[in-house]
């Protein structure tokens, strides 16, 4: 028997049980789509937060206060001493530090502001200098950024994100406007191109005014939250740390470095550390979903069994006249491999078409290399699920079967 003989006997005894054969093509197109798609997600999220990452700039380093993640050199210390805007000045000395470029000492707080009536909740007020703004890679929209006279005379001017705008002025233009935030008048003299960005805080939905002016209203002129630098190139990030953590240790009087009160973060160190969890990620969500592959398999065993089962008077038949042992392997084989295929092929369709729907906030973006795995992956498992009851049914003796009832 040729194999177009063979395939057209195959496609014969699917047919013959069309929906028994329906379902368990379902069972592999269900793990093949969900092996594109949870991928796509994995990718997906680890895409968005590259991106975020990216925004800030590559060449911007972020200190904080304490100990912690973030890729710096902190440790445990007994008396951790905060952040100060003499820090931040003490840092923008280019004899201490000839690789920085630029110093923004940050307060951060949550207010409400008010516009004519609307209220919003603006998670993210900050207080910095105009710096600020070049080293976290915030371009202004509309309007312009407060410069350094109005840091120098605590002028309550802001500018604004586009969520902030949107919410708080609909369609009207802001600039120029007058918000009352927290209780305290402000004048809106820009507003940010939008960032955009998934996770739990709209990196869009923020207000930043002068330093003087958000520690006079808000939060008091005590420490401050971090200190944005931003490093004369790229490649200079390693060389700024170095000076960054001297600079500090002599202003914060360390001796030791390995026990810091601060920690120092880049850009790439974040890159690096979100790059490597996110592979461990899309590795556990494809793990997940080769499970239902798994099953599907399993599905197709158990079919095949009960076919070989109802058809072993028809193999008796075959084999009495005839038909050699690699006859009936072959049909039996072609039938697992034909259902494991076409579910397969429109798994793939099913996870390409899902896979252009955002899940739980997150814009899958497919690896191609899954689409051709999780394929090849079915039909692998189509013909090994397979062998077992096709070498069963090719195995059978002819006198037995035609005994069958």
């Amino acid at each position: 028997m040729n194999p177009f003989e063979t395939l057209r006997f195959a496609v014969g005894g699917l047919a013959a049980n069309k929906v028994r054969s329906a379902l368990t093509m379902l069972g592999v197109l269900i793990g093949v789509a969900a092996v594109i798609i949870l991928l796509a997600v994995g990718n997906g999220s680890s895409q968005s937060v590259k991106d975020s990452i990216e925004k800030l700039g590559t060449n911007s380093l972020t200190i904080s206060s304490g100990t912690g993640f973030g890729g710096g050199r902190a440790s445990s210390s007994s008396s951790t001493k905060p952040l100060t805007v003499d820090d931040a000045r003490a840092l923008a000395d280019p004899a201490s530090a000839p690789h920085v470029k630029s110093v923004a000492p940050e307060v951060t707080t949550s207010q409400t502001a008010i516009y004519q009536g609307t209220s919003h909740t603006v998670s993210q007020v900050v207080g910095t200098y105009p710096a600020y703004f070049e080293a976290s890679n915030s371009k202004v929209d509309k309007g312009d950024y407060f410069s350094a006279d109005d840091v120098l005379n605590s002028r309550k001017v802001a500018v604004i994100g586009s969520t902030t705008a949107a919410d708080l002025f609909g369609t009207a233009a802001p600039v120029g406007k007058k918000v009352v935030i927290g209780g305290t008048p402000f004048t809106v003299v820009g507003v940010l191109a939008t960032k955009g960005g998934t996770g739990f805080q709209d990196p869009d939905d923020t207000v930043i005014a002068p330093l003087p002016t958000v520690q006079n209203a808000f939060t008091g002129f005590g420490p401050v939250s971090q200190i944005l630098v931003e490093a004369t190139s790229a490649g200079a990030t390693t060389p700024a740390q170095n000076e960054i953590t001297t600079v500090l240790m002599g202003t914060h009087g360390l001796k030791d470095a390995t026990s810091l009160d601060f920690q120092v973060s880049s850009q790439q160190s974040l890159l690096s550390t979100q790059s490597d969890t996110n592979k461990t990620f899309t590795v556990l969500l494809g793990a997940v979903a080769a499970i239902s592959l798994l099953v599907g398999g399993i599905g197709i065993t158990n079919i095949m069994l009960v076919t070989v089962t109802e058809r072993t008077r028809e193999i008796g038949i075959r084999k009495a006249i005839g038909a050699p042992k690699g006859v009936i392997l072959g049909q039996f084989l072609a039938e697992s491999t034909l259902l494991s295929l076409i579910g397969g092929g429109l798994g793939v369709v099913a996870g390409l078409i899902g896979s252009h729907f955002r899940i739980v906030g997150i814009k899958p973006v497919v690896i191609p290399a899954s689409v051709w795995g999780a394929f090849a992956i079915a039909v692998a498992i189509g013909l090994f699920f397979g062998s077992y009851p096709a070498n069963r049914a090719a195995s059978l003796r002819p006198i037995e079967a035609l005994r069958h009832e």
